[in-house]
């Protein structure tokens, strides 16, 4: 599946015609209210072209569900899938329109354009914080969204995720190096992609020690 890495959490996947983007964050809404996280990596604004069929939104907070961003995909003339948690969902089916706006918590399943999406258990600040399993019918794709390591999760992660997708960065409730690491023995992947640094910090993904290890480059459309 071609997939695309947008920066801190952000991605995109591509496979027979479907576009998928998962938590993208494209402005700089987060270095306004917080000067010492304002972007290292500058947006790519060719990204704003992209019309993606499915958006998938983790969580509400700003670097996962911007505004900013979203109001570029998703406006009242878009047709969109949106899946959400509920602290996503009240806010952002205010947009309305012909998008369908689904409410994505835990357990979840929805089925479209032959992919299956299964939102499971994330452990975040955000009390309705998910991770999904993306299966294209081919591979399964596990995109931990913003977690801790927590045993409660392992039990609804199917055991054939070919690759994982996980934050790093050891704050603000993420997973640090080590934990990461852990979590990806235990999920056991054929790839395991670092995500949730260098875009707001100067976090290096180059000494996570993990195998299997991919590291993506920001905006640069590679097979996975």
């Amino acid at each position: 599946m071609k997939t695309t890495f947008l920066g801190q959490a952000g991605l995109l996947f591509h496979k027979n015609g479907t576009t998928v983007m998962i938590d993208p964050y494209l402005s700089d809404s987060v270095g306004r209210t917080d000067p010492n996280k304002k972007r290292n990596v500058p947006v790519d604004t060719r990204i704003f072209s992209v019309k993606p069929d499915v958006l998938v939104i983790t969580h509400e907070h700003l670097d996962h569900y911007d505004p900013e961003t979203v109001a570029r995909y998703v406006t009242a003339d878009s047709q969109v899938t949106v899946l959400s948690p509920f602290s996503v969902w009240q806010k952002i089916r205010a947009i309305g329109g012909k998008n369908n706006y689904v409410l994505f918590d835990a357990g979840t399943m929805w089925s479209e354009h032959g992919f299956t999406f299964s939102a499971v258990p994330a452990v975040h600040s955000d009390p309705y914080a998910i991770g999904v399993v993306i299966d294209n019918g081919q591979h399964k794709y596990y995109v931990t969204g913003d977690t801790l390591y927590n045993q409660r999760i392992f039990a609804h992660v199917p055991s054939d995720v070919y690759a994982l997708f996980l934050p790093i960065n050891g704050a603000g409730n993420n997973m640090n190096k080590q934990d990461a690491a852990r979590f990806a023995e235990r999920i056991r992947a054929r790839v395991v992609v670092p995500m949730h640094f260098g875009l707001l910090d100067r976090l290096d993904a180059e000494n996570f020690s993990c195998d299997n290890k991919r590291i993506l480059d920001v905006y640069k459309e590679e097979e996975l």
